[in-house]
């Protein structure tokens, strides 16, 4: 699940709420701090934090936080609070959780 060379996309939802820089982030941590370290499902959640101003993504597992990656970006209150990735074998796009596949 989610390797790199499948195509990629952003929800409306995501694309609205997110710059662009930020959703690329998402797709690097998959690929350089998640891939090979944690076992991987076919849905992966994220909770977007504050942390001293800057967005912090917190990888969630059953409903845990496994690992958090700090960001150089700055927090913005208009972020939403969590992301889901799905990977349904063939493409992989980012939702927010109120999004219905």
């Amino acid at each position: 699940m989610f390797e790199n060379n499948r195509p990629r996309f952003a929800s409306y939802g995501v694309v609205n709420s997110l710059p662009g820089e930020i959703i690329d982030q998402v797709w690097y941590i998959i690929d350089n701090n998640l891939q090979g370290m944690f076992q991987l499902n076919e849905m992966i959640g994220f909770n977007l934090t504050n942390q001293k101003n800057h967005l912090t993504f917190e990888f969630l597992q059953q409903d845990n936080v496994v690992a958090s990656f700090d960001t150089p970006f700055p927090y913005a209150e208009s972020f939403p609070e969590a992301l889901w990735v799905y990977d349904d074998g063939s493409s992989q796009i980012i939702l927010l959780p109120n999004e219905q596949m």
